[in-house]
């Protein structure tokens, strides 16, 4: 593990690989590219709020049934 303040190897060539890749996304003048890296954002973007609304009601049952069984006692069954 790194220092506080420090990065591991791995950690710098991550970066450098990312900005790399988001360089040659920033200057890419191929239209199609740039429009298949659109489609791929909106697919991810999809998924992570289709995921967040179904941790967001498991979330939310698992809080009411601890709510219901605080206020049932020791007769729960969740």
């Amino acid at each position: 593990m790194a220092a506080r303040g420090t990065f591991s190897k791995e950690g710098i060539e991550a970066m450098r690989k990312t900005h790399e890749l988001l360089s040659r996304f920033w200057h890419e003048e191929d239209g199609a590219a740039a429009a298949e890296y659109a489609l791929l954002l909106a697919v991810i973007a999809a998924g992570l709020a289709v995921a967040a609304g179904t941790l967001g009601s498991a979330i939310s049952n698992a809080m009411d049934n601890a709510s219901n069984c605080i206020h049932e006692g020791p007769n729960c069954s969740p």
